[in-house]
């Protein structure tokens, strides 16, 4: 019996678009980075409050100064059931079988307040009732999400001025935009430092005195920054 060998020659076919466009990359462009910044104010406020049984000079229990917390910041107009969450709670009992001490409970909660005025009162007021370990957890706007858009909009609208000048000044002109790139790792900037009017610190000695006046807390704005960079035609 003969073998017969049959070779088949397959010839890719390209096809090449017709358009007569080039690629972004042979065109002549230009590109800038437009940068655009905003500072807000913060309107939510989150306060952490810690609550240990070992820090309470009366002994009282953690239940009883949860009540005592509770009653306080009920006094200052604030929804307890809406405003203030249990974070965490734990105790020194895996310490007991070494050391031999008491076992106390700790408790963490989250506050959330719409202002500094409220927050220098929680302040204020929890410290008067012993309750002295009140920290700014971190801050934050309502309205932050659109404040960023609105922020890289005029990034963007910052950068098409900019290459539109500089295509000017060379006697050419822009044309549309072929790329569009955030910069990554360009986040807003927020700082929890408080900005205190009539006292210099947070101090107790400063401001929780019995005949200290109330402080009058601010927070230092919300910075948005963000940095686009655009390439566009150069007619």
């Amino acid at each position: 019996m003969k073998k017969i060998l049959l070779m088949v020659l397959i010839t890719p076919i390209l096809t090449y678009g017709q358009t007569g466009e080039k690629n972004f990359i042979d065109q002549n462009y230009i590109e800038v980075t437009g940068n655009s910044e905003m500072e807000i104010s913060p309107d939510l406020i989150y306060i952490k409050i810690q609550i240990n049984e070992k820090d309470s000079k009366s002994k009282s229990s953690l239940g009883d100064r949860e009540s005592i917390m509770i009653s306080k910041l009920k006094e200052l107009g604030i929804d307890i059931n809406k405003d203030l969450l249990v974070k965490d709670i734990s105790s020194n009992f895996k310490n007991y079988w070494l050391t031999k001490s008491d076992i106390f409970l700790t408790k963490d909660y989250q506050l959330l307040v719409k202002d500094g005025v409220t927050a220098s009162k929680v302040f204020v007021e929890l410290e008067k009732v012993g309750i002295s370990n009140v920290t700014i957890d971190r801050l934050d706007n309502s309205n932050i999400q659109k404040y960023r858009k609105e922020v890289k909009i005029d990034a963007i609208k910052a950068a098409k001025e900019k290459a539109e000048s500089l295509a000017t000044a060379i006697g050419q002109s822009t044309g549309r935009a072929i790329f569009i790139k955030e910069l990554e790792g360009v986040a807003p900037s927020v700082s929890n430092r408080i900005i205190v009017r009539g006292a210099s610190s947070l101090s107790a000695s400063s401001i929780y005195g019995s005949r200290a006046p109330e402080p009058d807390i601010d927070f230092e704005k919300i910075r948005l920054e963000y940095s686009i960079i655009c390439r566009f035609e150069l007619k």
